[in-house]
């Protein structure tokens, strides 16, 4: 039940159709009897620096969680971005504070990378691909990075977005192997698709699977269903597999410490969630 008590937390993207975070948060919040939301706010693009300053009017709100396609822009509306946010270049939570000032975080690539090393998968050294180089693709990237890989090749169609992620991993990981251009999957110990292939059921596949070993790890951003057709092939091959969704788990429990509410484990939040698809 929503009351005047109730903390609001905003869920802000467009379209909100897809959104699985509020039935994950909000099953969790009813379980620990914590008085607040998290609710889904649909915002167009054009729209979004307004919406951004009406937050800091709200008295009841805690913050936001940002998702497509506002992620990139957020970083440029708050007043402060974490060092995370900014070696990603997007950011995808906001904490309002107590003076009206929103601090901007990025969870996107750590909750990625806790669900690779959660599936007893090692990053250390290995050779990995990123598909996507916009909001969560450039997140994952410098998560990856973070954990000690030791190339990693970058792909966008907007080549603009790949050569400015792969310089700002340059700066912050000089030891760090890193290409861009090529979407080619042979040879990669990891392959992620951080793009929207895969929310439309005409998408075609965001990798050639043919050129896909059966030992890579392929990891997936798109939430629309839990198997999506790039992890049907992925299992077709024998290839481990991440769901979209395991991302949210594993990055909740930081989100939770970031706005207040203490913290979980994912089992305690897979235990109550009730996503649907």
């Amino acid at each position: 039940m929503i009351s005047g008590k109730t903390i609001l937390i905003a869920h802000l993207g467009y379209p909100t159709e897809s959104f699985k975070a509020p039935m994950i948060y909000n099953p969790w919040f009813e379980s620990k009897g914590i008085d607040a939301v998290v609710m889904p706010m649909g915002v167009k693009p054009e729209d979004y620096p307004a919406a951004i300053e009406s937050l800091r009017k709200m008295t009841n709100l805690r913050g936001a969680l940002v998702t497509m396609p506002h992620k990139v822009s957020t970083m440029s509306l708050v007043d402060e971005v974490t060092p995370t946010a900014s070696i990603a270049g997007a950011a995808n939570a906001i904490l309002l504070r107590p003076d009206g000032t929103l601090l901007a975080d990025q969870f996107d690539g750590a909750g990625f990378v806790r669900g690779v090393l959660r599936k007893g998968q090692a990053l250390e050294g290995k050779r990995v691909l990123v598909s996507g180089n916009g909001g969560v693709g450039c997140a994952i990237a410098a998560s990856l990075a973070a954990a000690g890989v030791a190339e990693m090749a970058l792909f966008d169609n907007f080549s603009a977005s790949s050569e400015a992620l792969a310089g700002r991993l340059k700066t912050h990981y000089p030891n760090l192997l890193v290409s861009t251009g090529s979407n080619d999957p042979a040879g990669f110990d990891l392959i992620v698709n951080a793009t929207p292939l895969g929310m439309k059921p005409d998408d075609p596949l965001p990798f050639d699977m043919d050129r896909v070993s059966p030992s890579t790890f392929v990891g997936e951003v798109v939430m629309k269903q839990a198997i999506t057709p790039l992890l049907a092939a992925a299992q077709a091959k024998g290839c481990p597999i991440q769901v979209g969704t395991d991302m949210l788990f594993e990055m909740i429990p930081a989100y939770l410490e970031f706005f207040g509410f203490g913290t979980t484990t994912p089992d305690e939040l897979r235990a109550v969630a009730q996503i649907s698809y």
